[in-house]
């Protein structure tokens, strides 16, 4: 996969996970075949026969239950057999950013924790597009792969739109193939 379209992946993913999809999103989405194509059969039959407003309130539920109520995407939570949020640089992935200069300001999103997967994903995009690919396969390798794919897979299962579904099973399949990328790029 070439440079432009990781970074319209990872942004896509940083922001369907960020929030629930608001109107000017979903119209966007509704109208975009080939991400939809991407996604998988499901969703793109879903967003073709449905109409708008009943996809929005089934997507808005399925957020809320998965994403808010149930399974919040966080690294630290994930990861940490105390369920806690770790803040600060005691939080692994911050302290990644740290590491390599990446200067978060978590005051300008209404995500307050540095190990979002939305934030996880910006993080990839914005090295995607410094080219730092060693960086990049760092990442995947000690954060990434290690939680959000059994993530996802988990929350699969609690998704109730094939949108969720889909992007669950997009989402395990980009990341692995992302990182067989950059072991090839680099080796």
């Amino acid at each position: 996969m070439d440079k432009q379209n990781r970074l319209y992946v990872y942004a896509f993913l940083s922001r369907v996970f960020a929030n629930a999809l608001d109107d000017k999103y979903l119209k966007e989405l509704q109208n975009n075949d080939e991400i939809l194509s991407l996604l998988g059969e499901s969703s793109f039959n879903w967003f073709k026969t449905g109409s708008l407003q009943s996809i929005q309130e089934a997507l808005n539920i399925d957020y809320s239950s998965i994403f808010l109520m149930n399974a919040k995407p966080l690294e630290s939570s994930i990861i940490d057999a105390k369920d806690e949020i770790l803040v600060g640089l005691q939080n692994p992935v911050m302290q990644f950013y740290f590491n390599h200069n990446y200067e978060l300001n978590l005051a300008a999103s209404d995500l307050q924790t540095p190990d979002h997967i939305s934030i996880e994903f910006a993080f990839m995009q914005n090295l995607i597009a410094k080219n730092e690919l060693t960086t990049q396969k760092e990442f995947l390798k000690l954060h990434l792969l290690k939680w959000a794919v059994p993530y996802f897979i988990g929350i699969k299962a609690m998704a109730t739109t094939p949108f969720y579904q889909d992007l669950c099973d997009f989402t395990v399949e980009f990341l692995a193939s992302d990182y067989d990328f950059l072991v090839n790029e680099l080796n």
